[in-house]
């Protein structure tokens, strides 16, 4: 984060709150598959790549955060008072952030496209598991979005929600998080790129409210599970 940016922040948004914590330690085991990984460097207060830019809503009706974000997860203030972004500040933002992403993102796909005539993408999050802005009672474990089956091959969202269920961890399919931005702009499997997010309670692999605490015991078994369903994508002959 900007440093110029973080004068701007209340006390309560410095420790960002919302971060989705030690997602590419639970995936640490990617190299190993020779997958393809790209990583956002900045936090999502100063702009949330999982958006749309322009501002369309993920899921009209619902409670959700901005592009670039003003209030936490908890509906508090993320800057002091007269120190929000404006209109113009925030297109900087997705010129200078956002959008370089997604150029990064579109060429990988695009690239491993061209070699296998096929591309998957599986987006990865995490949030806490108590949100009640966004839902209520606690959080299942995995949390599959699909888009309701409209980005990736029927196939890949059902095998993928069956080993989840096999597993020990709580889980659902296109329930309270059906994918953002990322999954429904990029899954198009008409065009042969098969999109999916998993967003995972964080209760499943670290300690809440407690200084966030990395659970090497949790977590090692929730990542023994993401490589299965990971390795079951990874097979899929498109």
């Amino acid at each position: 984060m900007p440093e110029e940016i973080k004068e701007t922040f209340t006390q309560a948004a410095l420790l960002l709150p919302d971060t989705d914590w030690y997602v590419p330690r639970l995936y640490d085991f990617l190299d190993e598959m020779a997958a393809s990984t790209i990583t956002a460097n900045h936090s999502r207060y100063l702009v949330d790549v999982n958006r749309f830019s322009q501002g369309s809503a993920l899921y009209p009706g619902l409670s959700e955060t901005e592009v670039c974000p003003t209030t936490t997860f908890t509906e508090q203030d993320i800057y002091l008072p007269g120190k929000a972004p404006t209109k113009a500040q925030i297109q900087e933002r997705i010129k200078t952030y956002w959008q370089p992403y997604h150029d990064a993102l579109a060429r990988q796909l695009e690239r491993i496209k061209a070699i296998h005539g096929y591309a998957l993408l599986w987006d990865a999050h995490s949030i806490a598991s108590e949100v009640p802005r966004f839902f209520t009672g606690t959080l299942p474990d995995l949390n599959l979005g699909t888009a309701d089956g409209l980005s990736c091959q029927a196939s890949i969202g059902n095998q993928l929600f069956l080993l989840m269920q096999q597993s020990q961890f709580s889980a659902v399919r296109d329930s309270r998080f059906k994918g953002g931005y990322i999954t429904r702009h990029y899954g198009q499997p008409q065009a042969h790129i098969h999109a999916v997010q998993m967003e995972i309670a964080q209760n499943a692999y670290m300690e809440e409210h407690d200084n966030n605490v990395y659970d090497e015991i949790k977590a090692a078994k929730l990542s023994n599970v993401l490589r299965t369903m990971t390795s079951e994508l990874s097979r899929y002959k498109l």
